[in-house]
């Protein structure tokens, strides 16, 4: 896999890597009961406001310590800890430590992308409340 210049090495799923290595939704069988049980599973660990905020920051950021994140967020770095463990179990973040210090950053490449479309969906969706809610509906 290649590595960008002067920025953490992100897993698969990167936009790019991910058309080359998998087909397209469309084209892939309907899911299993297990399958779709399992992308339940990962949208509950992202239906969190905190978790949202951190995976947000850290892709801004591209990695930053517990202690980074907890004074951005205005949390205490234990409940911040406790929430990038979740993430972490997930695969989505990784960790690596620094003298004291615990550093985090986005592990999956898709992460960031997901992020982007949840953000077009709420704004198309905005858009479209403005315009009225017939064409909502259309």
């Amino acid at each position: 896999m290649a590595k960008r210049p002067s920025s953490p090495e992100v897993e698969c799923c990167s936009p790019r890597v991910a058309a080359a290595a998998r087909p397209a939704l469309e084209e892939r069988p309907l899911l299993s009961f297990v399958e779709a049980v399992k992308v339940m599973a990962l949208f509950k660990t992202l239906s969190n406001d905190t978790r949202i905020r951190l995976l947000h920051h850290l892709v801004r950021s591209r990695e930053a310590s517990v202690g980074d994140i907890a004074k951005t967020l205005g949390m205490r770095p234990q409940a911040v800890s406790n929430q990038l463990q979740r993430l972490s179990d997930t695969g989505m973040v990784a960790s690596r430590r620094e003298g004291n210090n615990v550093i985090y950053r986005v592990k999956n490449g898709c992460v960031a992308p997901l992020l982007d479309l949840a953000l077009c969906l709420m704004e198309d969706e905005g858009s479209r409340a403005e315009r009225g809610t017939d064409e909502a509906i259309h």
